[in-house]
């Protein structure tokens, strides 16, 4: 549950804060009359989301065993890539997002109310597209019923409350450190669900060396103790691994953390918050 948690107040609150400084600048430079068309495209957004990962989950359930193991672990596969590409995006991008989001809300200002609408929609959508391919792939990976879909709300619903509150300038915290620790904790959290994805390829017959395991501890470590359960939910810990899950896991999860942790030479970029004015409305 906590893995899903985390995913979802990490991507959640990259989208609250994506809408604070929307909603802040249209506030701030008196437009408050615009304010409609920007939440009707957050909310098509959220709903799209839904959607997309209704189907997911629905969808996937008419096809064959095989099928859906091709599905699941191709799936998987995309939405690691997708969340790797994010972690080093708002760790590069971050300080020029504000910037960014006013110069496009110019733009659509100046278009009209439907631009604004796809303003929104686009801004949010993306954030809601990649949460709901990565918390499914989460979910598939974990196998562990409804709890790590409650992590994941859970996770969400606290992004929401730390983006209203970082909007009425009531919580300030370290936001270069809490988005530095949460990217490295989805970084591991990405590789167990890569792990899972090349077991389900394997399983579809699309990768070889299904019967070729690394180890097991399972009798150390069973799958369903609390603590086995526990390194699942996690870290998607599975205690026989393939040689090829652990190989690609390894592959993965090394250079990838050592690169986003700037443990080559490079230092992580520190994320911006919006600043409150004197009103207590976000800059």
């Amino acid at each position: 549950m906590f893995g899903n948690y985390l995913i979802g107040l990490r991507e959640g609150l990259e989208a609250s804060l994506v809408v604070c400084i929307l909603i802040a600048y249209l506030v701030k430079t008196d437009r408050k009359d615009k304010l409609p068309p920007v939440w009707a495209g957050v909310a098509a957004a959220v709903v799209l989301s839904m959607a997309f990962g209704a189907v997911l989950q629905y969808g996937s359930t008419q096809l064959t065993f095989e099928a859906q193991e091709a599905l699941g672990g191709s799936l998987s596969v995309i939405s690691v890539g997708l969340v790797t590409w994010m972690v080093f995006w708002m760790r590069r991008t971050a300080r020029h997002l504000k910037a960014e989001l006013h110069g496009k809300l110019d733009a659509a200002l100046a278009m009209g109310t439907f631009a604004l609408v796809i303003t929104a929609f686009l801004a949010v959508g993306r954030e809601g597209l990649e949460t709901a391919l990565f918390i499914w792939s989460a979910v598939q990976a974990t196998n562990d019923g409804y709890n790590p879909i409650i992590g994941a709300a859970l996770g969400l619903l606290t992004s929401v409350v730390l983006g209203w509150l970082f909007y009425r300038g009531a919580l300030k915290i370290n936001l270069a450190k809490f988005f530095t620790w949460t990217g490295a904790m989805l970084v591991v959290v990405a590789a167990g669900v890569l792990a899972y994805g090349v077991h389900d390829l394997q399983e579809a017959g699309w990768l070889g060396g299904l019967h070729d395991v690394a180890f097991d501890i399972s009798s150390t470590i069973p799958k369903d103790s609390w603590y086995g359960t526990l390194l699942k939910g996690v870290f998607n810990f599975q205690p026989d691994p393939t040689v090829l899950q652990l190989v690609v896991w390894l592959a993965y999860l090394l250079p990838t953390l050592a690169i986003f942790l700037g443990l080559f030479g490079g230092r992580p970029a520190k994320p911006v918050v919006p600043k409150a004015d004197a009103a207590g409305t976000a800059a």
